[in-house]
């Protein structure tokens, strides 16, 4: 006799319009935003079985073949949750479960919801074929009404999981047998809740809000599947459970629109949410026919220059890299506590909001943030997408498409990012113009093309950078051109113009990740920088305070929120223990940041070249490869012994550079005389491109000293410092450039402006 799973019982809580489930994991409803009252949890025990050849379909498992194994759903077969706990490449996996339905939900269109399933889903009721959906991070349902049966029906799903394909978006799961660097544990099958859910003949299929916080209103548009003759649809808006809103239209299909205008208007603001309930009722004839509780904030996003305001307003935007993994569930948070407590132990450390990194959360964890006041950015978990693959770029803006549909309504999501870390290939470019689309699937949020790296789409809302340098003085150095003029912004694949920086809200999305040493054993693991604890808030204050000081940046995103396996670099540890108490860091991030307190701070400086850099034309220095005696700085120096020969200095290779003399010893010291009629400039800087630490010396005063390296011609203003050390007539200016490993490179030039 085959193994039958038992059936779940449903008590109907008396005076509740609602159905308790008991003895399940994952109990509750798992779309608060888009929740009827008539639904049955099918998590819990089902049948599992691990196709190591794929023959399933072949030898009939489609039905009536009891499976060896149990498996706890909605936990995924890697994690210890589930019960099962394997580790491995499983390319096939099947589920099998039986089910009734319960009386309350017979006599009503029925349909089967899966919350997520990785990758490939093929599903069979009662040996039918309902069905496929590819993509591992988003919803899909079948109709099931004709197909369901007296008594127990039996459910049937096989999983294709193709990690290593390059077909399928995988994020952070890991393309090797086992976790490494920066990639972790993979996440197979179904790893969100599985349920039934009943509506009437017509009922509302999806819907979109667009909430107006000017016009005190919120618009409505619905697609009401079914017939329409006769069916309006009811919007009732509820604040602190009184009605402040309602609006009656007739059904039109997928352009169902209604217009609800508010009596009481409140902002949904950053650490301040307020929340509106929303009821959504398709009625004929004067009856319900389908009802759907939701919710929804008043919040507008507005970019205007460089500045990306939140309700008019420039919020500047202490993020935190979230990649939503944990110990016991891998993708799958043990409990909708578990999601809570995230937000709660990212708020305590002084972070108002993150980014949803590699990942698409499931939709509990985004209700929480709606109602905790915790902005995110929505982000797609594009790693290990072939992009020079146009079937693998197919299933992923499908399943984009899919993913902005399931959350566009969350007013903490505030931002859009389909992409992390591209390199400059033709596929990546092709990508980042393809999901521009992003723009027009949802109009009222921002969009950034690719988080660090590369930017191929002009049009990108916002741009960014990911930079993990620990020297706060190189740190400092690379963003204080944008701090002073708003126009250089640093960028990670400088040499490329179809990435130039073009004005737009720019943030550091990825710094820091630094793993302290504790006496906690983790096992061995990674982190940039490592250090101990004082040394570590130190280093994170100076990094932080860099960018909280620059009026120009509108927030940062430190990575990360808590261990993950082998990257040791969270604020908290795997376990979501604290590694120390996280209002130290709360007390550094929480001060009001140059971007709330100060106007933008953009110069469009017209340039005026006094002395030359080689970067477009070649320009003639003494040098040397040996320690010069005392006095080399001096204008007055004899440097009539010294080689001679044309800049930039270096090796080639180096990201950024014109070399045309080759350097490639420890240092050099570099020389030139140059002649000003004039030194009466508003503004005066230095062009410099370094490869590593340098120093320049103007008419023997050292004007500026500058650590690390940069990828890029960039100019520094050093007005007072330059009007200090020059002088009309001749003039004198002497480098000496510092390299211990990678690419080298120095050129200066000298510019003003009136």
């Amino acid at each position: 006799m085959a193994f039958r799973v038992p059936v779940i019982i449903l008590l109907l809580t008396v005076g509740v319009n609602t159905m308790a489930q008991t003895n399940i994991p994952r109990p509750e409803h798992p779309r608060p935003d888009f929740q009827r009252e008539l639904w049955l949890n099918l998590n819990g025990e089902w049948e599992f079985e691990i196709d190591n050849e794929g023959i399933g379909e072949q030898q009939g498992w489609i039905s009536g073949k009891s499976f060896s194994r149990r498996i706890l759903v909605p936990f995924a077969p890697e994690s210890k949750l589930s019960g099962i706990g394997n580790t491995d490449f499983m390319t096939h996996v099947w589920y099998r479960r039986h089910f009734r339905v319960p009386a309350s939900l017979k006599g009503k269109r029925l349909f089967l919801h899966f919350g997520a399933v990785d990758w490939h889903a093929r599903v069979w009721l009662n040996g039918i074929f309902l069905g496929e959906h590819r993509g591992g991070y988003t919803p899909f349902r079948f109709d099931i009404t004709r197909h369901v049966r007296p008594g127990e029906n039996e459910l049937v799903v096989h999983v294709i999981d193709e990690t290593r394909s390059g077909k399928q978006a995988t994020g952070k799961q890991s393309h090797e047998r086992h976790s490494y660097g920066c990639v972790y544990t993979r996440t197979t099958g179904i790893w969100q809740t599985v349920w039934l859910e009943a509506t009437g003949d017509t009922y509302l299929k999806t819907f979109h809000l667009i909430p107006d916080p000017d016009g005190g209103r919120v618009i409505f548009q619905g697609w009401v599947d079914g017939t329409q003759k006769g069916t309006k649809v009811r919007l009732r808006a509820y604040a602190g459970g009184k009605l402040v809103g309602e609006e009656v239209v007739p059904a039109n299909w997928r352009n169902t629109i209604g217009v609800l205008k508010l009596s009481t208007v409140k902002l949904w603001h950053p650490g301040k949410p307020f929340l509106y309930d929303l009821t959504i009722t398709v009625e004929r004839n004067g009856k319900a026919v389908d009802t759907v509780k939701s919710y929804f904030g008043l919040r507008k996003i507005t970019i205007e220059g460089n500045r990306f305001l939140i309700n008019g307003k420039p919020v500047f935007q202490r993020l935190i890299l979230d990649q939503g993994f944990y110990p016991d569930g891998i993708y799958t948070a043990p409990s909708d506590e578990a999601l809570r407590r995230d937000i709660e132990l990212s708020m305590a450390a002084g972070f108002n909001g993150a980014r949803l990194h590699q990942k698409v959360f499931e939709p509990r964890f985004l209700y929480w943030a709606d109602k905790l006041g915790y902005i995110v950015w929505g982000e797609y978990p594009s790693w290990g997408l072939n992009v020079n693959d146009y079937e693998a770029v197919t299933y992923a803006v499908q399943e984009w498409r899919e993913a902005l549909e399931r959350d566009r309504n969350h007013p903490s999501i505030i931002g859009w990012c389909p992409l992390n870390e591209t390199d400059s290939s033709k596929g990546s470019a092709l990508a980042q113009i393809l999901l521009a689309t992003t723009q027009t699937m949802d109009p009222t949020r921002p969009w950034l093309d690719a988080s660090g790296y590369v930017h191929f789409v002009p049009e990108t809302d916002v741009y960014d950078c990911h930079d993990y340098t620990q020297d706060p003085q190189v740190f400092a150095q690379r963003y204080e051109p944008f701090k002073q003029m708003g126009t250089r912004a640093w960028n990670n694949v400088p040499g490329d113009p179809r990435s130039a920086y073009r004005g737009q809200p720019y943030f550091v999305s990825e710094y820091g990740g630094m793993r302290i040493r504790t006496g906690h054993s983790t096992g061995e693991g990674w982190g940039y920088g490592e250090t101990d604890l004082q040394e570590f808030l130190k280093r994170y204050k100076e990094l932080t305070d860099v960018l909280l000081d620059n009026p120009n940046m509108f927030g940062f995103c430190y990575t990360q929120l808590t261990d993950v396996e082998q990257e040791q670099n969270g604020v908290y540890f795997y376990d979501r223990q604290p590694k120390y108490d996280p209002a130290l860091l709360k007390a550094i991030n929480a001060r009001p940041a140059a971007y709330e307190t100060q106007p933008p701070r953009v110069l469009d400086i017209q340039w005026v070249e006094l002395l030359p850099t080689s970067q477009h034309s070649a320009q003639r220095w003494r040098y040397t490869l040996q320690k010069p005696a005392d006095g080399w700085t001096r204008p007055d120096y004899d440097d009539s012994a010294w080689l001679e020969g044309e800049g930039g200095f270096g090796t080639q290779g180096t990201p950024g550079a014109v070399v045309r003399t080759n350097w490639n010893t420890s240092d050099i010291w570099l020389r030139k005389r140059f002649h000003l009629s004039d030194v009466d400039f508003k503004h005066l800087a230095l062009v410099v491109h370094h490869d590593e630490d340098a120093e320049v010396y103007v008419n023997g005063r050292l004007v500026a000293s500058f650590k690390g390296f940069l990828t890029s011609y960039t100019e520094h203003i050093l007005t007072d410092a330059l009007k200090g050390a020059l002088k009309p007539g001749e003039n004198t200016i002497a480098i000496h450039c510092r390299q211990t490993t990678g690419g080298q490179y120095i050129d200066v030039g000298i510019v003003g402006a009136r």
